[in-house]
């Protein structure tokens, strides 16, 4: 799939500069996704409000390993003083608190994916505009996202299309 795309864009490359050399000059921008992604700003209010958002849950969460650690410690400690019947109650007692929190970990964990793939789709949609932007204003025919062997400092407009974000986070 990813060499059908490699050629498909090699060709269209092709085909444009084939054409265009009579004619005119093409303008060609490149733009590096998992940098914008990581330094747009919108990304960083993103992460900012799912860790707001999930706050509560992973606090409750560690009280719960910790509740378990020190009811673990002091099984240890008092063990030896317990009889058979009370250790292997303690003991399942112990285990049936560390699945639940095993699973509660599991859900957490989980419903943080899913916020963040939904706070990630929303920062595309924003990066797809502002990509858009800055090729109308400065004039691009063509803004490549992937599938790029090399993209020389002259063609990678990463930087404009992330101050570009900045001002329409405003």
């Amino acid at each position: 799939m990813k060499t059908n795309i490699r050629n498909f864009i090699a060709l269209i490359l092709f085909l444009i500069f084939n054409t265009t050399i009579a004619s005119a000059e093409i303008k060609i921008g490149f733009v590096e996704i998992q940098k914008i992604l990581k330094d747009a700003p919108q990304t960083v209010a993103a992460n900012k409000k799912l860790e707001k958002e999930f706050t509560k849950r992973t606090a409750t969460l560690k009280k719960t390993v910790k509740k378990i650690k020190d009811k673990e410690s002091a099984f240890r400690k008092n063990s030896m003083t317990m009889s058979d019947g009370e250790r292997s109650k303690k003991q399942k007692e112990i285990q049936a608190l560390k699945i639940d929190a095993q699973r509660t970990e599991r859900e957490v964990r989980e419903d943080i994916d899913l916020r963040r793939r939904e706070e990630i789709a929303k920062v595309q949609k924003q990066v797809n505009i502002a990509v858009e932007k800055v090729a109308k204003e400065q004039n691009y025919d063509l803004v490549l996202y992937q599938g790029v062997a090399y993209a020389g400092k002259k063609v990678d407009i990463t930087n404009i299309v992330i101050k570009a974000l900045g001002s329409l986070g405003k």
